[in-house]
């Protein structure tokens, strides 16, 4: 096929004018195009008063080495073969199932692509199944009762499930298609294969999560619930199993870490068997919300309320005084902000979206970077017990039961406690006490993010409004820590046979580039080991 890009299209346009703008690239009649796709579909909103779409297509014609060659235009290529290869499987027999622990995207791409390969994986999560899960959570938000072992954090999905299920990332891997053809084979919608910036939204990743797990059983795979890795078994300097619940050990010289970046208890039982750790950046903030009105007013101004263009969403950064780097993350457009613990007697915030994006408010992280000096010591674990430290502040400014303190931006900027709520009705469940934030964040954080809220607002307006309110804290944007592992096998730096993943170990950040983690590491698998 041939694949061409910059294809532009006014808002109103139809796709099917892209057929007509194709055939005079290349210079053919539109009869001549057997088959045209999408490969890319962006917006162009610089131009004052016009939008525009923009498109990558890929075109079925007869003689594409002919045409090609009359072509002189560098939006004009050959379409390359993005198909995913397997690897070829190795020569050592394994003796047993290789064990995948965690079902967040690391996990559960790694436990498919082993099913797929006939390698019949146990994945072990310590949460339950999405539709008990998604229960356990509902009732969270409502009561404020917290279930530790299954949450917004932990169980089938991993914490991308209650997300906006965004799909962007800056990794360019081939394996990224692979991930987005699998999702949309499980019933996720099949523009994210195109979309500049595609998402699936809460609802429906968990039923594609679902599926996905029935596909790894129908191959042969197992699954299971409320099964948390509680010790491993190390002989000799390599991985020979995994305790679970404290009473069962399964055999295994195959084991992947895919946790997630909230499995602290999981973190000190890794810490206690040696497992090499060390700490790694992250960053701190909050939630911060507007109404979404104004966040598409602010980005497609005329065109705010076309049908066409959803709801708008952004992503802003500034550099602050105090060399701290601030910027929104996990943008939410037409969300929710939501209680995102994992521990008793600590508040966390994260955000949500539902495929319709169609919630009265917009929300998005507001982070400030923090290093290893920020921690407090030189302990692997030193960047989580620095996350603790402010989310019990955060807890107890909230006055318990999950409650978040917050706070409108205007008395932010202004150092004052609120006492009233403007236009932003706060979305946090199970709800929020307003207070002063500077009260469970370090000063330097709070310091950077009031002068980025000021840059923000002349980036964005409206992003300073001082109705807009932030609910805190959000400190789960990434790991504390990183798992060592070699750069070739993609084992363990200390311990041969065992594969940390994804997110939780230090080597991703976000649904896809942990599930391309997870691909990556079932590949090393493949390559050292014959299938069962």
């Amino acid at each position: 096929m041939i694949r061409i890009s910059q294809l532009r299209l006014g808002i109103e346009d139809n796709t099917q004018k892209l057929i007509k703008k194709a055939s005079k690239v290349l210079n053919i009649k539109t009869d001549s195009i057997k088959e045209i796709s999408i490969f890319k579909e962006s917006i162009d909103a610089r131009k004052k008063g016009q939008i525009e779409f923009v498109y990558t297509v890929d075109v079925s014609v007869d003689n594409e080495k002919r045409i090609l060659k009359k072509i002189r235009n560098k939006n004009v290529t050959i379409t390359p073969d993005m198909e995913y290869k397997y690897p070829e499987p190795g020569n050592i027999k394994l003796g047993s199932r290789p064990i995948v622990i965690g079902m967040g995207p690391a996990g559960l791409f790694c436990g498919l692509i082993l099913a797929q390969m006939g390698y019949k994986p146990l994945i072990l999560e310590r949460g339950e199944d999405v539709e008990n899960r998604s229960k356990t959570v509902g009732k969270f938000w409502k009561s404020g009762k917290l279930n530790t072992e299954s949450n917004v954090q932990f169980g089938e999905g991993g914490a991308g499930t209650f997300s906006d299920g965004k799909l962007t990332t800056r990794v360019k891997d081939l394996r990224c298609r692979k991930v987005l053809r699998e999702l949309v084979k499980a019933g996720a919608p099949e523009d994210i294969m195109y979309s500049f910036k595609p998402h699936v939204g809460t609802d429906i990743l968990k039923s594609v999560v679902k599926s996905l797990r029935e596909e790894i059983l129908e191959l042969g795979g197992q699954v299971r619930f409320n099964s948390k890795a509680t010790s491993l078994i190390i002989k000799d300097g390599k991985i020979s199993g995994v305790e679970v619940n404290g009473e069962e050990i399964i055999n295994s010289e195959a084991v992947v870490l895919a946790i997630g970046h909230s499995a602290r208890d999981t973190f000190e039982m890794l810490h206690q068997n040696s497992v090499d750790i060390v700490q790694k950046p992250f960053a701190i903030g909050v939630r911060i919300e507007h109404p979404q009105s104004v966040i598409n007013q602010a980005q497609y101004k005329q065109f705010a309320t076309h049908e066409r263009l959803g709801a708008a969403d952004y992503r802003l950064t500034y550099h602050a005084s105090n060399g701290r780097s601030v910027y929104t993350f996990c943008m939410c457009p037409g969300g929710s902000v939501v209680a995102a613990a994992s521990e008793d007697g600590r508040v966390v915030t994260n955000g949500m979206s539902e495929y319709a994006r169609d919630k009265a408010n917009a929300n998005s992280a507001l982070l400030v970077s923090v290093v290893p000096e920020d921690f407090e010591g030189d302990h692997p674990l030193a960047g989580m017990y620095f996350q603790r430290k402010w989310e019990e502040k955060a807890y107890k400014l909230g006055g318990g039961g999950h409650i978040a303190p917050a706070q409108l931006v205007g008395d932010f900027l202004e150092d004052r406690a609120s006492e009233g709520l403007g236009e932003v009705n706060p979305s946090y469940e199970p709800g929020i006490k307003l207070t002063n934030m500077v009260e469970c964040l370090p000063s330097y954080v709070i310091e950077a993010m009031k002068e980025a809220i000021v840059n923000m607002d002349r980036k964005l307006k409206g992003f300073g409004m001082d109705s807009a309110i932030i609910t805190g804290v959000e400190t789960r944007s990434s790991s504390p820590i990183r798992i060592l592992r070699e750069s070739k096998s993609l084992e363990s730096s200390n311990i041969n046979g065992l594969y940390p993943a994804g997110e939780g170990a230090g080597y991703a950040g976000g649904i896809i580039s942990a599930a391309v983690d997870g691909i990556k590491i079932a590949e090393k698998i493949i390559l050292k080991y014959k299938g069962l």
